[in-house]
């Protein structure tokens, strides 16, 4: 059975404190939040933690990760791809690579090559500072979530969002700390604020 109250109400007790975030025990808050969440959601928020796994990152995962019952694995994965795709082309143009190598197409998203917000990708890319480029790949991502969990209290859209923004912070406090916990403030202050605004 899903306690989604539960978990949610629990997920600022990572870090009321944004120095806690050099401690964070990812591991640890996925194995809270797996424990509360009922066999089918489970299988919802395993398959958003492959998705940060590089080497899951094939034709085959997107494929089953765009026919998931689950809207927010869809359409994050769906977005991930095509930011990955984007990445791809623009690296085969730098390094005079075959158009198309290494690039995923699948049926199942038909306008995964050419697609709205393609251009402010591109415009992320073309930045020289390779760690600007990786921020603002991860804003881009970051702002996919909020959208995809607009208008949801309490339920898995929420903890995927918040889930998938704990990476992105994992990573950063890993390649630079400082973004790092700006990122994670960020994410508490969310979180916060969105229970002051629906009462909890």
């Amino acid at each position: 059975m899903n306690n989604y109250e539960y978990i949610i109400a629990s997920l600022p007790v990572i870090g009321q404190d944004d120095r806690n975030s050099k401690e964070l025990d990812v591991e640890e808050i996925h194995s809270m939040i797996l424990g509360q969440l009922g066999s089918k959601d489970r299988k919802v928020f395993e398959t958003l933690l492959a998705g940060f796994d590089p080497d899951s990152l094939d034709a085959a995962f997107y494929r089953s990760a765009l026919s998931s019952p689950c809207r927010f694995i869809r359409e994050y994965f769906s977005y991930d791809m095509k930011v990955r795709n984007t990445k791809v082309e623009f690296l085969n143009g730098r390094l005079g690579r075959p158009a198309g190598t290494d690039v995923i197409l699948l049926d199942e998203d038909p306008d995964s090559g050419d697609f709205e917000g393609k251009d402010e990708i591109m415009a992320v890319l073309d930045q020289e500072d390779i760690l600007g480029r990786e921020r603002g790949l991860d804003d881009l991502m970051w702002k996919k979530c909020e959208e995809l969990s607009l208008m949801h209290v309490f339920d898995i859209d929420v903890i995927l969002g918040f889930t998938a923004r704990l990476q992105i912070i994992n990573r950063w406090l890993r390649l630079n700390p400082e973004t790092g916990r700006e990122l994670f403030r960020k994410l508490v202050n969310e979180i916060r604020n969105s229970k002051t605004e629906y009462g909890n």
